[in-house]
């Protein structure tokens, strides 16, 4: 194969260089940039032939590659490059923090003030129960009214219902004293006077309201001064002093027992809507410890009681409890206030200290005349 086959001779005005075949034009290919450069241009290094291992001969091919691909170019131009990205802070870079400790329950009281003001509240109780019974019933019919009226004020003040205090607070009290004085029969009557005084006493006003300030005034007279005569009628018994002091010291014991199990044990809520701080633990507490102290009372200090009937006893005052206890949050919750009053610091109100005993109470009084009879 001639010369002529690769293209036009070289009389057509192209350089000689550019022709023939390619090895040829490889070998015979001058430098393309200019004598000048070319001065300027530092010699490379001999570098004596070593054996080349796989990535030197990988290395070579690269070299072999760049100097392609820049030959023929008089400057070599630099491939634009991107920034490099910043890399975002480890957490080993960073310096380390001080851990947190990790947060205590708290009870949401005073507990300080709480456990006083409870002490307090019981030791008069107890002289009061076993000195004389009549100053026990006048601290009955004491905390009624004053129950009353922290009711009648907060219903006033959150929902504009005129509950009427007087008739409340004077057949409340004679209710209590009706209830010790003449049993089941005379707390009835008295019951129905109480109401019917709430309904005539509100007549004296614009009848604007009447409907929800009388059913208002009935609920208050059936949920405080209703409930607070069974602890009354079990007054009457010979052993009274010992059955209301059972029923006063299970009722906290189960109270206790809630808090001390709920508050260490408790994560699966009893009623998230009424009460978010009640567990179910709470719940078992209540009922075990109210058991246990149930069938210790009953043989100790009820005459004819026994430990089966101090298990069934303590049993059921701890759901009745827990029950009223919830029944008074509901009604809070609708109210939108946390206490019922301010009387008792740590406590809250009175209210807040009867919620559990006042639906108590008739459930005692029951399990006591079916256990052991009127006395």
């Amino acid at each position: 194969m001639n010369d002529s086959s690769w293209g036009a001779p070289p009389s057509a005005g192209y350089s000689p260089d550019y022709w023939g075949p390619p090895d040829q034009r490889a070998a015979s290919a001058g430098p393309a940039y200019d004598v000048h450069d070319a001065r300027q241009t530092r010699p490379m290094p001999v570098v004596p032939d070593v054996p080349e291992t796989g990535r030197d001969a990988e290395d070579r091919d690269d070299r072999t590659r760049g100097a392609a691909r820049w030959s023929g170019s008089p400057v070599r131009e630099e491939m634009p490059q991107e920034p490099m990205p910043i890399p975002p802070p480890s957490a080993a870079s960073e310096p380390p923090q001080p851990s947190q400790p990790p947060q205590k329950k708290r009870a949401g009281r005073d507990l300080r003030a709480a456990i006083g003001v409870g002490v307090g509240l019981g030791a008069v109780i107890i002289a009061s129960l076993f000195i004389v019974k009549a100053v026990f019933v006048a601290v009955i019919a004491a905390a009624v009214v004053v129950g009353l009226w922290e009711l009648t004020s907060r219903l006033k003040e959150r929902k504009g219902i005129n509950a009427p205090l007087v008739p409340l607070a004077v057949g409340g009290a004679w209710m209590v004293v009706a209830g010790y004085a003449r049993g089941a029969e005379g707390a009835w009557v008295a019951t129905a006077f109480t109401a019917l005084a709430v309904l005539v006493w509100r007549m004296t006003e614009a009848p604007d309201g009447y409907l929800k300030d009388v059913t208002a005034g009935l609920f208050a007279t059936f949920y405080v001064p209703f409930l607070a005569t069974f602890v009354a009628m079990m007054l009457t018994a010979d052993d009274g002093p010992q059955r209301v002091f059972t029923f006063l010291l299970l009722t906290v014991v189960s109270d206790t027992g809630a808090y001390a199990i709920g508050w260490r044990f408790g994560k699966h809520k009893l009623a998230p809507r009424i009460s978010p701080g009640k567990t179910r633990e709470g719940l078992f507490g209540a009922m075990a410890f109210g058991m246990v102290a149930g069938a210790l009372c009953m043989p100790l200090l009820i005459d004819g009681g026994t430990w089966w009937q101090g298990l069934l006893m303590g049993l059921a005052i701890a759901a009745s409890a827990t029950l009223g206890d919830l029944g008074e949050s509901m009604i809070k919750r609708d109210l939108g206030i946390k206490d019922m009053g301010t009387l008792l610091p740590g406590h809250g109100g009175i209210m807040d200290r009867l919620d559990s005993l006042l639906p108590t109470a008739p459930v005692a009084w029951l399990l006591f005349v079916l256990f052991v009879g009127t006395g």
